[in-house]
């Protein structure tokens, strides 16, 4: 698995799973002339090759035990917290379907995925675009309650037995989902990071699972 993306302000993503975090950071070291420090904080890891070139790991489920500024490489604290079995509540929503479950150690113990129409944007206009908006609405509070139902049903019964919550999908959906009182128990423990999904299918959530464990490298050149 290895997901990358551009981030803003320059320099890009990469997720790396925890069983290839410590060849991940030797081929980083060979590839900029060596480790000038590793600096170590609650939140992150920041490594500086020797040319400058920086690799910024952000900590799963932070905090990292470990902090401090050390010369050369010194990984072995983020490696050892990312190994630690986690039992992960997941959460991914978009207007056309859904997908929760519960996770451990990247692998999904029980799931449950529903779909759901709702129509695009109408460009008409006149009475017809106004039906159309009122239908559409209609169909996206639908798949919303949908949502949420699931997600008390499957997750929140389970929240004892969370390390985490981690959540993807439409960020709008989400932040309807958080008005949701009965979700409370399952926010109260999210995770900030919201994955970016395609339309929530078992599929989906098998990969949100590998990645809800996986560490976000940010790349910077020097």
């Amino acid at each position: 698995m290895s997901k990358t993306r551009q981030v803003a302000g320059g320099g890009r993503a990469v997720e790396v799973p925890p069983d290839r975090l410590e060849g991940w950071f030797d081929r980083f070291s060979m590839r900029n002339d060596g480790i000038r420090n590793t600096l170590l904080r609650p939140d992150e890891a920041v490594v500086t090759g020797g040319n400058g070139t920086t690799a910024t790991a952000i900590i799963p489920f932070p905090p990292l035990r470990t902090v401090g500024n050390f010369n050369g490489l010194l990984v072995d604290p983020l490696i050892r917290h990312t190994q630690v079995p986690r039992q992960i509540g997941l959460l991914m929503v978009r207007l056309g379907g859904h997908s929760v479950g519960m996770s451990r150690n990247g692998r999904v113990l029980l799931s449950r995925t529903d779909r759901h129409q709702v129509h695009g944007r109408s460009a008409a206009g006149g009475w017809s675009q106004k039906r159309f908006a009122r239908r559409r609405e209609g169909q996206v509070r639908d798949a919303l309650r949908a949502a949420a139902d699931d997600a008390y049903e499957v997750l929140v019964p389970r929240v004892s037995e969370m390390d985490a919550v981690v959540v993807g999908g439409d960020r709008a959906a989400l932040d309807e989902l958080r008005r949701d009182v009965r979700l409370a128990p399952l926010f109260a423990i999210a995770d900030p990071r919201i994955l970016d999904i395609p339309e929530p299918r078992r599929t989906v959530l098998d990969e949100a699972a590998e990645r809800a464990i996986a560490v976000e490298i940010i790349l910077q050149d020097g």
